[in-house]
């Protein structure tokens, strides 16, 4: 790879910070495994001038998805879990699911995008059988209908988590939600209910509680140290704090998420937090073909499985037009690298979370990229993207 080309990413990322779209990152790149690229900017808090630091431990939000999909993935290696099989296997209560469809003009599928709510009365809804029962395969691909921001989930939106809800308490109860659409018929994205009812899912069938479970089927054996549900006491100084620009151009702090000092809701859809070493050695792993130093976590079949495109052409992104991209199990992939609007080879996969972060695998050119920031910039990711893709001087052939 160029080495001025991979100092092109430390001018990049810090224009990001000077111009004040993001208050600080962390990026890492690896080639057939030896770091060839490292950069931290910025800072930790913009108010109190804390530099960043390479071990800063940043929310995932959603890109605590893929792990939860090798979670789940490492189960049906083992046999205790099948793609086929019917979520009501695990969680009796999703038997009988009921889809919502419009009584009135109304599209049938109302698409939101995550976060949003729709003012004004609901559209009148009807409920009919579902067609078929969801599966894991479903909840993996984001397929199911079931909290995709869509009719159902309109009408289901007086369901609230209580604190002291577990995983075990809220998921039968989520189950009774309508529908937002029919099973296998659309793509569109659970930005909550899917991933977390996959969570309960390995919860059930491993016997253990999944914080537990995941330590000790991925995170010990990957040695991704950082990597939890809750920041312990002795490292919350390493949380980036959340801000937001006003109009002024001042930083102050965004609504607070969670903050992770305590937990007990287990949420395999958004609930992590882990540092860009830590998410680069479970990129390394799947690039691998499923295992890292030794110790193996998928099977190379299951590992290419998860990178295969599970949705035919109904795959349509998060950002509006996404030709080229596909979805395999809990991850996007790249189809057509020449129409694909993240620029990666074809067979690459990976996912991003709200609050910023982003990785990528690149299997036909060796590369694990990691972007890692508290501010959500899709232009910065794409920038990232072209630019490790920019400093490839000896590219491989595809197999």
């Amino acid at each position: 790879m160029s080495t001025e080309r991979l100092a092109r990413i430390e001018s990049l990322v810090q224009r990001y910070v000077t111009s004040g779209q993001i208050v600080g990152a962390v990026t890492l790149v690896i080639r057939d495994g030896k770091v060839v690229q490292q950069g931290i900017y910025g800072n930790l808090d913009p108010n109190a001038q804390t530099p960043m630091r390479a071990d800063a431990m940043f929310r995932l939000a959603s890109e605590s998805k893929p792990i939860t999909a090798v979670a789940i993935l490492s189960l049906v290696d083992e046999g205790l879990v099948r793609l086929s099989d019917p979520v009501s296997r695990f969680i009796p209560e999703f038997r009988g699911a009921r889809v919502a469809v419009s009584r009135t003009g109304v599209p049938a599928f109302v698409p939101l995008p995550p976060g949003a709510t729709l003012t004004g009365p609901r559209p009148e809804a009807d409920y009919v059988p579902a067609t078929r029962e969801i599966t894991v395969r479903d909840l993996l691909t984001h397929t199911s209908g079931l909290g995709s921001g869509g009719l159902g989930s309109l009408h289901s939106g007086d369901l609230q988590r209580q604190p002291a809800d577990r995983l075990a308490d809220f998921i039968p109860k989520q189950a009774k939600a309508a529908l937002d659409f029919q099973p296998g018929t659309r793509w569109s994205y659970s930005v909550a209910a899917g991933f977390e009812t996959l969570g309960r899912i390995a919860e059930i069938a491993s016997g253990k509680p999944f914080d537990v479970f995941l330590k000790e089927r991925l995170f010990a054996p990957l040695d991704m140290r950082d990597t939890d549900f809750v920041v312990p006491a002795g490292k919350s100084s390493r949380l980036p704090s959340m801000y937001r620009r006003t109009p002024d151009g001042k930083w102050e702090p965004s609504q607070p998420p969670p903050t992770f000092l305590s937990n007990v809701y287990f949420s395999g859809a958004t609930g992590l937090i882990s540092t860009a070493r830590d998410y680069a050695r479970f990129e390394q792993m799947l690039l691998n073909g499923g295992q890292l130093d030794g110790v193996r976590i998928l099977s190379p079949r299951t590992v290419e499985l998860m990178r295969a495109n599970h949705v035919a052409d109904l795959f349509h992104g998060m950002r509006g037009n996404e030709d080229g991209m596909g979805f395999g199990l809990g991850v996007a992939i790249t189809l057509d690298e020449t129409r694909a609007v993240w620029r990666r080879s074809a067979g690459s996969a990976g996912w991003y979370g709200a609050f910023g972060t982003m990785s990528w695998h690149d299997p036909r050119e060796g590369i694990v990229a990691v972007l890692a920031t508290q501010q959500s910039s899709a232009a910065l990711q794409n920038d990232f993207g072209n630019a490790v893709m920019q400093a490839i001087t000896a590219s491989r052939p595809a197999k």
